[in-house]
Protein backbone atom coordinates (compact mmCIF):
# COMPACT_ATOMS: atom_id res chain seq x y z
CA UNK A 1 0.00 0.00 0.00
CA UNK A 2 1.28 3.39 -0.57
CA UNK A 3 2.31 5.72 1.99
CA UNK A 4 1.73 9.21 2.72
CA UNK A 5 5.04 11.23 1.37
CA UNK A 6 3.55 14.44 3.07
CA UNK A 7 1.04 15.94 5.34
CA UNK A 8 -0.62 19.36 5.56
CA UNK A 9 1.45 20.37 8.21
CA UNK A 10 4.71 19.76 5.91
CA UNK A 11 3.16 21.76 2.75
CA UNK A 12 2.18 24.63 4.96
CA UNK A 13 5.57 24.83 6.35
CA UNK A 14 7.63 24.57 2.90
CA UNK A 15 9.69 27.08 2.50
CA UNK A 16 11.04 27.79 -1.06
CA UNK A 17 14.40 30.54 -2.14
CA UNK A 18 13.63 33.09 -3.89
CA UNK A 19 15.06 33.50 -7.05
CA UNK A 20 15.88 36.15 -9.97
CA UNK A 21 13.44 35.08 -12.33
CA UNK A 22 11.38 33.02 -9.57
CA UNK A 23 7.79 31.93 -9.42
CA UNK A 24 5.03 34.31 -7.93
CA UNK A 25 4.84 33.64 -4.80
CA UNK A 26 1.16 34.51 -4.13
CA UNK A 27 0.44 32.02 -6.64
CA UNK A 28 2.47 29.61 -5.29
CA UNK A 29 1.42 29.77 -1.58
CA UNK A 30 -2.64 29.97 -2.75
CA UNK A 31 -2.07 26.90 -4.80
CA UNK A 32 -0.61 24.89 -1.69
CA UNK A 33 -3.31 26.28 0.20
CA UNK A 34 -5.74 24.78 -2.14
CA UNK A 35 -3.17 21.28 -2.37
CA UNK A 36 -3.77 21.41 1.80
CA UNK A 37 -7.39 21.48 1.25
CA UNK A 38 -7.27 18.43 -0.71
CA UNK A 39 -4.82 17.00 1.84
CA UNK A 40 -7.19 17.68 4.50
CA UNK A 41 -10.25 15.95 2.47
CA UNK A 42 -8.26 12.74 1.34
CA UNK A 43 -7.63 12.47 5.14
CA UNK A 44 -11.29 13.01 6.36
CA UNK A 45 -12.28 10.42 3.67
CA UNK A 46 -10.04 7.76 4.70
CA UNK A 47 -10.40 8.01 8.30
CA UNK A 48 -14.01 7.73 6.95
CA UNK A 49 -13.53 4.10 4.86
CA UNK A 50 -11.26 2.73 7.97
CA UNK A 51 -13.82 3.66 10.27
CA UNK A 52 -16.42 1.92 7.81
CA UNK A 53 -13.70 -1.37 7.06
CA UNK A 54 -13.85 -1.70 10.56
CA UNK A 55 -17.64 -1.66 11.38
CA UNK A 56 -17.86 -4.11 8.32
CA UNK A 57 -15.15 -6.22 9.76
CA UNK A 58 -17.04 -6.12 12.94
CA UNK A 59 -20.62 -7.04 11.58
CA UNK A 60 -19.16 -9.79 9.50
CA UNK A 61 -17.12 -11.52 12.97
CA UNK A 62 -20.73 -11.22 14.69
CA UNK A 63 -22.50 -13.16 11.67
CA UNK A 64 -22.26 -17.22 11.74
CA UNK A 65 -20.44 -18.56 9.15
CA UNK A 66 -23.01 -21.27 7.92
CA UNK A 67 -25.35 -19.18 6.67
CA UNK A 68 -22.77 -16.86 4.90
CA UNK A 69 -21.52 -19.33 3.14
CA UNK A 70 -24.84 -21.22 2.69
CA UNK A 71 -25.47 -18.13 1.04
CA UNK A 72 -22.56 -18.12 -1.15
CA UNK A 73 -22.94 -21.55 -2.24
CA UNK A 74 -26.60 -20.81 -3.54
CA UNK A 75 -25.80 -17.43 -5.05
CA UNK A 76 -22.88 -19.53 -7.33
CA UNK A 77 -25.18 -21.76 -8.12
CA UNK A 78 -27.69 -19.67 -9.33
CA UNK A 79 -25.21 -17.49 -11.37
CA UNK A 80 -24.03 -20.99 -12.73
CA UNK A 81 -27.64 -22.40 -13.75
CA UNK A 82 -28.61 -19.17 -15.22
CA UNK A 83 -25.60 -18.65 -17.58
CA UNK A 84 -25.06 -22.37 -18.41
CA UNK A 85 -28.94 -22.20 -19.62
CA UNK A 86 -28.35 -19.32 -21.28
CA UNK A 87 -25.14 -20.82 -23.05
CA UNK A 88 -26.77 -23.77 -23.76
CA UNK A 89 -29.93 -21.73 -25.65
CA UNK A 90 -26.90 -19.33 -27.34
CA UNK A 91 -25.24 -22.57 -28.61
CA UNK A 92 -28.41 -24.13 -29.97
CA UNK A 93 -29.35 -20.81 -31.82
CA UNK A 94 -26.26 -20.87 -33.65
CA UNK A 95 -26.87 -24.69 -34.11
CA UNK A 96 -29.75 -23.87 -36.06
CA UNK A 97 -28.32 -20.63 -37.62
CA UNK A 98 -24.98 -22.56 -39.18
CA UNK A 99 -27.47 -25.45 -40.42
CA UNK A 100 -29.56 -22.59 -42.23
CA UNK A 101 -26.59 -21.07 -44.16
CA UNK A 102 -24.05 -23.51 -44.33
CA UNK A 103 -26.41 -25.84 -45.23
CA UNK A 104 -27.98 -24.24 -48.06
CA UNK A 105 -24.61 -23.23 -49.37
CA UNK A 106 -23.53 -26.84 -49.40
CA UNK A 107 -26.21 -27.92 -51.09
CA UNK A 108 -26.41 -25.43 -53.47
CA UNK A 109 -22.34 -26.42 -54.47
CA UNK A 110 -23.42 -30.44 -55.08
Amino acid sequence: MASIKFTTKDIFEQDFKIGFRGYEQDEVNDFLDEIMKDYDAYEAIIKELKGEIARLKAQMANTPRVAVSGLEDSDTLRTERTSSATNFDILRRLNRLEKEVFGKHIAQEN
